[in-house]
């Protein structure tokens, strides 16, 4: 185990925008998996700043919610949520319905045997993965063919939100993105540092309801300027959101 003297407190963050018919699912099955398996926990939504009723849905589920009052983007929403997460583990989850509560276990598991410190759900391990736009599966491997050029590890899967790592990781890494890049910045961030880093396969389906706010090209552009950024290590680097 991870934590050997103590039960290691789990935090869930899920970000969340304009995700009203499912986030109340999402927070719900997330905290009947991680009480399945007899952990501390806290389940930390962070809202950025909705116009639906999402945040009223999330105030009900009775959890830790922070409201944002400006939109700013998922990697700045999920960036406010590392701040307040008091967790030994942390882990993030979308709140559209794409990801699997339920296989929360098998993110936490290489990290609770001290086989990893940052485990990604890949939706390419999954053959039964479903993509409702091809677009967004290609410039998803795009990425991922550069991130493997550039750390020299095989990642699958380098944009998937589906994420556990040991909180330890964030004091290593200087976190700057605003948008969707951050989840490229961090898997470069966590490498370059030596943190030791795993895929599990998960189930996706992209988005259960309503429209993806993903911009292809806009934020691919974004994803690749963050991904070199975060590699170089170039500290003027700041994209707008």
């Amino acid at each position: 185990m991870v934590m050997q003297n103590h039960k290691p407190l789990i935090s869930v963050i899920i970000p969340v925008f304009n995700e009203e018919p499912t986030v109340g699912n999402i927070i719900e099955r997330a905290r009947k998996s991680v009480e399945r398996m007899g952990f501390y926990y806290e389940i930390l939504v962070v809202d950025d700043c909705s116009t639906d009723n999402s945040l009223e849905v999330s105030l009900r589920s009775k959890v830790k919610v922070l409201s944002l009052k400006e939109h700013m983007g998922k990697g700045y929403a999920l960036r406010m949520g590392f701040k307040k997460a008091k967790g030994d583990i942390i882990v993030t989850i979308d709140s559209d319905g794409s990801h699997n509560p339920e296989e929360l276990p098998k993110l936490l598991e290489p990290i609770l045997k001290d086989e990893a410190d940052f485990i990604i759900g890949s939706r390419f391990l999954n053959k039964e993965n479903i993509f409702q736009k091809r677009v967004n599966k290609v410039g998803a491997q795009l990425l991922n063919f550069l991130v493997k050029i550039l750390t020299k590890q095989n990642t699958s899967d380098s944009q998937s939100g589906y994420r556990a790592f040991k909180s330890s990781l964030l004091k290593k890494v200087n976190l700057k993105s605003n948008g969707y890049e951050i989840e490229s910045e961090m898997l470069i961030k966590a490498i370059k540092r030596g943190f030791r880093t795993k895929e599990v396969p998960i189930k996706f389906e992209q988005r259960t309801y309503g429209k993806s706010k993903l911009d292809p090209l806009r934020d691919g552009a974004k994803i690749f300027a963050a991904t070199l950024a975060a590699f170089t290590g170039d500290k003027t680097w700041k994209m707008k959101k």
